[in-house]
């Protein structure tokens, strides 16, 4: 299709942002650190190249619009996030920014009868302030003073961490979308290995499952590792381990359900100790929240009868409960029709990692593409995707553009 831009064109971008980072040799960038401004430099300088305003507001977002024909003309959002985790690849989040920006170089001038609102979000991953989506909870006006108040290791909050970068954080309200919203659709790396194993280059998102977090504890009794038999014991890490088992057994017997102990920890944690006490993190995700919240139940029910068989005490916390997001029907047809009409084949998933979809979804409809992630791998420095995958994405965010022109036109 004519006026496509050229997929390397985006990686070379995405390779380029990647070297703006706070720990030279890897990529690290969190939430208003130095080097987001250089990403803002970089994004912001091409945006104005293709015509756009932009300006950071104040939860540090990055937001750029493409006008329409009518000034009053309601508008689409794109993006993703421009933070990353410790020592990650180049393509979270950034490709869903990058890929936005290209699809507006890409109109080459033409006028569309809605507004282009690119979203650059400030963080999505949490790292700094154990908090994720920080950026598009300002969208929605959910970025609480709570959140404001919270602190990274160094002591600072969000709310100075936003003065310290230059801007206002009582001007929160200043953040948050207004006037007539058509959707919010998000390109992001799948970040595992489904399109992959099926030799698809996209895959469309139906939703984004929910998800329990539970930190667990095992408790027994400390003793000599040497003088204590083992038909006297009660070990708590013996006990956690047989409950990791069955945590696995259970995520395996229900279709789409993933459960994973992520973190164990053994107290006193000397080797020649009996662990008197095992602490495990839990979580839970799937698509249907019936579904995940009687696993949930199976899980801990399952730790208390492991408890009792070898007279050790259970007990459980829930940490958060993040219920499913469903995409808009509306939007995942015309994605479906795009994508088909490009000529890639049509394959529905769901997602089991967040996105900043998640939260404007409270208020919006969205919709998410998956482009395939080669290894399945995200969160390390091996990331990566394809390029004609990422040409792929780039036709078929172009027709989808089309389709919803001529619905509203």
């Amino acid at each position: 299709m004519a006026g496509i831009v050229d997929a390397n064109k985006v990686l070379e971008c995405c390779q380029a942002i990647s070297k703006f980072t706070e720990e030279p040799g890897r990529t690290t960038r969190t939430f208003l650190s130095p080097p987001m401004t250089q990403v803002h430099d970089l994004l912001r300088a091409w945006m104005r190249r293709l015509g756009m305003s932009s300006w950071i507001d104040p939860a540090g977002n990055l937001r750029g619009i493409y006008s329409a024909l009518d000034a009053d003309s309601p508008r689409l959002l794109i993006g993703s996030h421009l933070d990353t985790v410790p020592s990650a690849g180049p393509y979270d989040g950034v490709l869903g920014v990058v890929l936005a920006i290209a699809l507006v170089e890409g109109l080459d001038g033409r006028r569309l009868p809605f507004a282009l609102e690119v979203l650059g979000f400030s963080d999505e991953e949490g790292v700094r302030f154990g908090a994720p989506f920080l950026g598009s909870k300002a969208l929605i006006g959910s970025l609480s003073h709570e959140l404001l108040e919270k602190k990274d290791a160094a002591g600072i909050s969000v709310a100075q961490a936003i003065k310290n970068f230059g801007l206002d954080p009582r001007a929160m309200d200043a953040a948050a979308l207004r006037g007539e919203i058509l959707g919010y659709l998000e390109f992001h790396i799948e970040q595992g290995p489904v399109l992959e194993h099926l030799h698809l280059p996209l895959g469309i998102v139906d939703g984004i499952g929910g998800q329990t977090r539970i930190n667990a504890i095992f408790r027994g009794s400390a003793n000599h590792a040497g003088t204590t038999p083992m038909n006297l014991r009660r070990d708590a890490l013996a006990g956690a381990a047989a409950w990791i088992l069955e945590v696995e057994r259970i995520g395996r017997s229900v279709p789409g359900l993933v459960a994973t102990v992520g973190n164990l920890r053994a107290l006193p944690g000397a080797s020649n100790v009996i662990a008197g006490e095992a602490h495990a993190s839990l979580d839970v995700r799937h698509i249907d929240d019936a579904h995940r919240q009687q696993s949930v139940k199976r899980i801990l029910a399952a730790g208390q009868r492991i408890a009792c068989d070898r007279h050790l005490e259970f007990s459980a916390e829930t940490v958060s409960e993040r219920a499913a997001v469903r995409c808009d029907s509306g939007l995942l047809a015309e994605l479906e029709k795009a994508v088909g009409s490009a000529g890639f084949p049509v394959h529905h998933m769901s997602s089991g990692a967040g996105h900043d979809a998640m939260i404007l979804a409270e208020k919006y409809p969205v919709a998410m593409l998956f482009l395939r992630s080669p290894g399945g791998i995200s969160h390390h420095p091996d990331e990566s995707v394809l390029c004609e995958d990422v040409q792929a994405a780039l036709e078929s965010g172009q027709r989808f553009l089309d389709q919803l022109a001529a619905l509203h036109g």
